[in-house]
């Protein structure tokens, strides 16, 4: 009972505000998820329909036959990252990640921009997952017309965000739940996509933009430059990138010490056999021509999986269907990314919030559903607030923002990288399993993150005539788009990590986020 009869039922309790911010101890649901949920959402947030759709043409724009090699490559340093993630969660398996351990290495400060890059990446692809899960809604039902309209496609993307936002927001479990069905849907299609489009490509009648698989393909020599090498690389990132939400919600997992940390790896291994049959057979079908539906062809570099749907499965009878199976599952992947992108940011300005490197409102936690609540808000209002004023300003400049993306991701992963080594330095000739896991793998993977992000910035990305936008800089003079916009998100994050150093400085003395670490030699 809420009170005597006649008077008013007392209102739920206010969302409470973590009691403590040690890992597992922020009043998080524990125990939510088990191995196969977590290699689901660690998945779905890469996102493989979309991802590909996205990314595919723009690879063979750059670099031709070699985009199977390219994506299998790229795969390389994902993998090197991950197990810097399992190795740092299974010390320290807090949902901040890399804000948490790149604190616990570097020192408060790097950590606080360790954080902000995983929130700045995310909010900036929300834009496009918003936007794609938009025009697909309108083609699965055949309204093409409105599926060009950018009034109307930012409203259903506006719709995609607050319904994914109302799901993270009632409960991890639900989430993970609903993540399994679509991804399930997703990797039955690109498989049948891709061993239909090979038989095709082998038959009797192949069509006549089909080429046989050669071993050239996968030669990475064969890229005209480095440039191109480096610009087909940093794309390639962008369709492994997600995975680490696995590890985000650690906090949530049973066993949260090796769960989070198994399934980063285990979804990086299966994001690569997926990548590399999808990107072979689409290339052996439809060729890498300038026209119709070879993947060369720039109109359909934001989007190569609906033609190639139609020309593979055909459009009368089954195949109609197949076809507008494949749109639908287009359109769940970019709605699964939408739902798993909100997680890992909610949770990771949640650890922030709870360690006192942000207002600590955002660390407060449903008294029901044990979800981050304004941490989980306030990633749907800040998508919604990014991506109405990008599509309000240029359509051009929403294409140069995701594209920028890959900096901030090569930013993050590359820290985690790096911190994994300092964090474990005085361990690594313990033994040669914690050389090569806590030490040469991880700095491996930091070091090619490196290269990546200076080339792709400094050089690849800041010249004009790369992108859709340039932008005339003081000093600089005329800038690419991708690089101001990539180069000045991360510069943003430090213009608000010293606002919130001035108004609440305490937190660089936090207990709970050491400058260093006393013993990592008693790190499990």
């Amino acid at each position: 009972m809420n009170g005597p009869p006649g008077e008013r039922p007392s209102p739920p309790p206010a969302a409470p505000a973590v009691v403590s911010s040690r890992a597992g101890e922020k009043g998080l649901k524990t125990g939510a998820l088990g191995l196969v949920s977590s290699v689901a959402i660690g998945l779905a947030s890469t996102a493989p329909a979309y991802s590909l759709a996205a990314t595919l043409g723009i690879i063979v724009v750059g670099v031709g036959l070699q985009a199977p090699i390219i994506t299998i490559l790229a795969f390389i340093p994902m993998l090197l990252i991950a197990f810097a993630y399992k190795e740092l969660n299974a010390s320290d398996p807090d949902c901040g990640t890399t804000f948490t351990w790149g604190a616990r290495a570097f020192g408060p400060r790097t950590g606080w921009l360790g954080g902000w890059g995983i929130v700045a990446a995310d909010i900036i692809v929300m834009a496009n997952l918003a936007q794609i899960a938009g025009v697909y809604g309108f083609r699965l039902f055949g309204f093409d017309g409105l599926a060009e309209s950018t009034a109307w496609t930012t409203v259903a993307g506006v719709v995609w965000i607050i319904v994914m936002t109302g799901i993270c927001y009632i409960g991890i479990e639900i989430s993970a739940a609903l993540q399994r069905w679509l991804l399930t849907i997703e990797v039955v299609m690109l498989v049948l996509l891709s061993v239909t489009a090979l038989v095709k490509v082998y038959g009797e009648h192949p069509p006549p933009t089909a080429i046989e698989v050669d071993a050239s393909w996968f030669n990475p020599f064969e890229v005209a430059s480095s440039t191109a090498f480096t610009a087909g690389i940093l794309a390639a990132v962008f369709i492994y990138w997600g995975w680490d939400t696995a590890v985000s919600v650690n906090e949530e997992t049973a066993d949260a010490a090796r769960t989070p940390g198994r399934a980063a790896v285990i979804s990086t291994v299966l994001l690569l056999l997926i990548y590399a049959l999808v990107s072979t057979s689409a290339q052996a079908f439809a060729g890498i021509g300038t026209e119709g539906i070879g993947l060369g062809n720039e109109e359909n570099s934001g989007d190569v999986l609906s033609s190639l749907g139609g020309a593979v499965f055909g459009s009368t009878g089954f195949g109609w269907f197949l076809t507008k199976l494949l749109i639908f599952m287009v359109l769940t992947s970019s709605a699964a990314s939408t739902q798993t992108t909100i997680l890992p940011t909610a949770r990771t300005t949640f650890s922030m919030a709870a360690h006192k490197a942000i207002p600590t409102e955002f660390a407060r936690v449903h008294p029901r559903h044990l979800t981050p609540t304004w941490s989980t808000i306030g990633m749907g209002v800040a998508s919604i607030a990014f991506y109405v004023l990008l599509t309000a300003i240029s359509g051009n400049v929403l294409a140069d923002s995701i594209a920028s993306v890959g900096l901030a991701i090569a930013f993050y992963y590359g820290l985690t990288g790096f911190a994994c080594v300092w964090y474990y330095r005085k361990v690594l000739t313990r033994s040669v399993r914690d050389f090569l896991l806590k030490g040469l793998a991880p700095l491996a993977g930091g070091l090619m993150l490196l290269y990546f992000f200076c080339y792709g910035a400094f050089d690849v990305y800041a010249d004009p005539d790369y992108g859709s936008t340039s932008i005339d800089l003081p000093i600089f003079g005329e800038t690419g788009g991708v690089t101001v916009i990539g180069i000045g998100a991360l510069a943003l994050g430090v213009v608000l990590m010293f606002v919130q150093w001035a108004v609440q400085g305490s937190w660089f003395r936090h207990p709970d986020v050491p400058v260093s670490v006393a013993d990592p030699a008693d790190a499990p």
